[in-house]
């Protein structure tokens, strides 16, 4: 995909170019919703908002990562989310199938499979992983999944997150240690190079 030429021509007013970046970046902004929001139906929402805020907005990009522009807007997204429900979402759901396949675990807990068995065991793993994503507040949850969940670089995810590095330094730091006390109750679904790193550092 020419990425360039179809920013331009959505620029341009072109819906059909802006609907070709739609297709090609609308997994990885549901999925990023999702992991920050945890329930489908907001994030579904959240998703759909930021799409419709891109195309109103798309005069406004002026360079730089098409990506990571449309993750602040996704994400800015999702705050307008929690704070129209007026509460921090902590009921997660079970990624269904046709998502399964697309969530990517964070690279500290990467093992992936394809036997049957390894790969129930991966969708159980990613609801854990879920369940305490949202056990972290909102700001902590956007370093980690930034971070750790779309490879992002520090200075990266600073500029989504329109905070000075050395914060979203802190904030991951205490999100991934949120993170490894809270899936201790899930410690028969951790993989093994994740267990022995946690007891080696313990």
């Amino acid at each position: 995909m020419d990425e360039r030429a179809f920013i331009q021509e959505a620029k341009n007013g072109d819906l059909s170019a802006f609907n070709r970046l739609i297709l090609a970046y609308q997994d990885m902004v549901y999925n990023q919703a999702y992991r920050l929001l945890g329930i489908r139906e907001l994030a579904e929402d959240a998703t759909q908002e930021a799409f419709i805020s891109a195309y109103k907005k798309i005069r406004t990009y002026r360079g730089g990562s098409f990506r990571a522009w449309l993750i602040r807007i996704v994400s800015n997204a999702c705050y307008d989310e929690l704070r129209r429900h007026k509460r921090r979402p902590t009921t997660p759901l079970v990624p269904s199938d046709e998502y399964d396949e697309e969530i990517e675990s964070p690279s500290w807990l990467a093992d992936p499979s394809d036997t049957p068995e390894e790969e129930t065991e991966r969708s159980e793993l990613m609801e854990a992983i879920n369940y305490c994503l949202q056990k972290l507040s909102i700001e902590f949850r956007l370093a980690v999944v930034l971070v750790d969940f779309q490879n992002m670089d520090y200075s990266e995810a600073a500029m989504v997150s329109n905070v000075p590095v050395g914060t979203i330094k802190s904030r991951l730091a205490r999100a991934r240690r949120g993170m490894r006390q809270c899936l201790q109750q899930f410690w028969e679904l951790l993989p093994e190079a994740f267990r022995l790193n946690d007891e080696a550092s313990s």
